[in-house]
């Protein structure tokens, strides 16, 4: 029983937490507001986080969960440049609809230092750039591909919440310029397969998902055959 009880008080904890930073985003908030709100005095916060840092760290894990539960709820293309695209939207649209969540994951930045939930969306990107590559889509390594379009989406996501305004057009040109790059296309490959997989793969509405998926299959069979 004392254990469940330890247990609803250290999620109350975050919970009152979560509640400051989503009322004054990008504030800092007063850990006695966060035990006076749970009903607690501060040695039982320290008891549970040992440290300001320590309740920090286990909201920002709160809001990687609640960000890859949203992710999660995003269903695959099947193609892994067409989900690259979806992933880099539900990233943009977290960002704004969840602003104080977001400046603690990807704002705050300490040197050295990374918070380990943030390898858990990474994990997925870089799945995501393995597969592309694996269908020999990408003119970069995977890992410098998931790269450069993480840092790409934390920028466009942090200054769209600095100007404290949605801007669609510039997420979208910065996104495309980020496929276009990792993945050669446009004026950075004259290869007519690689250009034909990536318009597919970016308007899967015309042909319809299935038939877009089997013929990025043929093209990359296709691609693998040339250079045998």
């Amino acid at each position: 029983m004392a254990e469940h009880a330890g247990g609803d008080t250290r999620q109350r904890l975050i919970a009152a937490a979560v509640d400051l930073i989503a009322a004054t985003p990008g504030e800092d908030f007063s850990l006695r507001a966060v035990c006076d709100a749970v009903g607690v005095k501060l040695p039982t916060l320290y008891h549970f986080f040992g440290s300001k840092q320590g309740l920090v760290d286990a909201v920002v894990e709160h809001g990687f969960d609640l960000y890859l539960g949203g992710k999660a709820a995003t269903e695959s293309s099947g193609d892994p440049i067409q989900d690259i695209r979806a992933g880099w939207d539900v990233h943009v649209a977290f960002g704004l609809a969840n602003p104080g969540f977001y400046t603690l994951m990807y704002g705050k930045v300490r040197p050295g230092h990374s918070p380990a939930a943030q390898a858990r969306p990474s994990e997925i990107l870089r799945a995501l750039t393995g597969r592309a590559a694996a269908q020999h889509r990408l003119v970069v390594p995977s890992e410098q591909a998931a790269a450069h379009v993480l840092v790409a989406n934390i920028g466009v996501t942090l200054r769209q919440i600095v100007l404290a305004t949605p801007d669609p057009a510039l997420s979208a040109a910065v996104r495309e310029g980020v496929i276009a790059a990792i993945t050669g296309t446009g004026a950075l490959r004259d290869d007519p397969l690689a250009a034909a997989m990536e318009i597919a793969a970016a308007h899967p509405d015309v042909l319809g998902r299935t038939q877009t998926t089997l013929l990025i299959e043929w093209l990359t069979a296709l691609a693998e055959r040339r250079s045998d």
